[in-house]
Formats: C-alpha cells, sequence, structure tokens
C-alpha cells in the first residue's frame, strides 16, 4: 500500500524484549469525502476529517529515515498493512498498523491520501 500524509509527532525508537529495534510514527492522512448523506452541523466552523495511520519500521534504512523526520512534515510510506494481537487488560486486542518497506520525505504544500 502508498500512503502520504504529515506526520503527527516525531519517530520513537525502542529495543523489543527480542533486541529488535523499531521505530514508530504516526500519519495524519486526509479523508476523502464520502459522497453519502451527512448530519448537518450548524454551529463552529467546518473540519477536515482525517485518519491517524500507525506506521513500524523494522529495517535499518527505514529507522533511520524515520528518525531524521519533523513533526508536520509531509511524507510517503509505502508498505503493507498488518494486524498486531496483544494481550491487554481487557484481554486479548489488536489492531492495524502499516509495516514500512519505504519512507521517505515530500516537499510541497497538498496531500492526498491513498
Amino acid at each position: 500500500m502508498l500512503l502520504s500524509g504529515r506526520l503527527g509527532a516525531e519517530a520513537e525508537e525502542r529495543e523489543l524484549p527480542s533486541g529488535d529495534r523499531i521505530a514508530t510514527l504516526r500519519v495524519v492522512v486526509p479523508r476523502e469525502q464520502s459522497t453519502g448523506r451527512r448530519r448537518a452541523v450548524t454551529d463552529g466552523p467546518k473540519r477536515a476529517t482525517v485518519d491517524t495511520i500507525d506506521v513500524v519500521c523494522w529495517t535499518a534504512a527505514t529507522r533511520r529515515t524515520a528518525l531524521r523526520l519533523r513533526s508536520g512534515e509531509l511524507v510517503e510510506v509505502e508498505g503493507a498493512l498488518r494486524r498486531r494481537f496483544f494481550g491487554g487488560p481487557a484481554g486479548r486486542q489488536s489492531r492495524y498498523e502499516v509495516e514500512a518497506a519505504a519512507l521517505r520525505k515530500l516537499s510541497g504544500g497538498g496531500v492526498a491520501g491513498t
């Protein structure tokens, strides 16, 4: 999959119990306007709808790139959608994240989600 958006915050690097190192980041992607009917909002300014996508970087190259990026920068991520399972207080839970195969900083102001 390929997505582009703004970096929500600077990437964080951590070491897993296995000894592997990962970098995690969040990409804020504008959502396309649906053609379906929406409830009218009469007060307050119209706000853009966005999705925040969790991205994990396993390779040394993608980790290095992620750690150089700054909050608010426009980025492109190429990777695969993964579902991760883990145990939590409420029992077994899962979440989706993009496992980055390639990550790069984009220039320019406009952005479209893919």
